[in-house]
């Protein structure tokens, strides 16, 4: 009786044993999960586009996109802006403290018409400053210097095409600025640009010039 006894308190403290170590065992493994999740979970929201997510600032429901200046952006340069970054157009914008102006590098009557007016003229249809403005008084500029009407008159069969891409462009600037063009150019070239009205002002055009802008309509009557 006695071995026996002495047996099965043997069974039953080796039974508490393996209970206990089993329970240790879950025990930690329990807690090393809710470790590893934890830190997880920690580096997760440390970053700062996580933050971001989690608690969204005011300013991010007002603007929602916004650019980054010194990063890469996602659509191509004009082949104006990319002209005018390369040095193509010998012409830099000066900022005064009433109104730009543009310094030439060269006086603008020693200059080829030949492709510079038409660079310039495809110019008109940027929407971004400086190539707005650049391109806008550059047209005007060269059209002032002394032999002007000599030098655009043949480039008349190019220019047209691009200052009608200015007249129809759905920007109200853009066309302004077209049809300011086309003024000061007939100015300058007199009745030779009489022959090249028809490829310019089509009966599309026309409607949108005598709607917007009524006061212009004598050079299409």
């Amino acid at each position: 009786m006695q071995k026996s006894e002495c047996h099965r308190g043997v069974q039953m403290r080796n039974r508490l044993t393996d209970n206990c170590d089993q329970r240790t065992s879950s025990s930690a493994q329990v807690k090393h999960g809710t470790t590893v999740q934890q830190s997880k979970s920690s580096s997760s929201t440390s970053s700062p586009e996580s933050a971001r997510k989690l608690h969204p600032r005011p300013s991010d429901k007002l603007n929602p996109k916004t650019i980054n200046p010194f990063g890469e952006q996602s659509r191509a340069p004009s082949a104006f802006a990319a002209i005018y970054s390369k040095g193509g157009i010998p012409c830099r914008l000066v900022h005064g403290s009433v109104k730009h102006r543009l310094q030439w590098e060269c006086p603008p009557e020693k200059l080829p018409f030949d492709p510079l007016l038409i660079t310039l003229a495809e110019g008109l249809r940027e929407t971004k400053h400086p190539y707005t403005f650049v391109s806008k008084e550059g047209f005007r500029e060269l059209l002032l210097v002394t032999g002007a009407p000599e030098k655009a008159v043949p480039l008349l069969p190019r220019l047209i095409p691009v200052l009608k891409a200015a007249l129809v462009h759905v920007d109200d600037e853009v066309f302004e600025r077209g049809l300011n063009a086309l003024v000061q150019l007939s100015v300058v070239v007199g009745p030779a640009l009489n022959d090249h009205l028809k490829h310019l002002l089509t009966s599309g055009s026309l409607i949108i010039i005598k709607s917007k802008i009524p006061t212009y309509c004598s050079i299409c009557c």
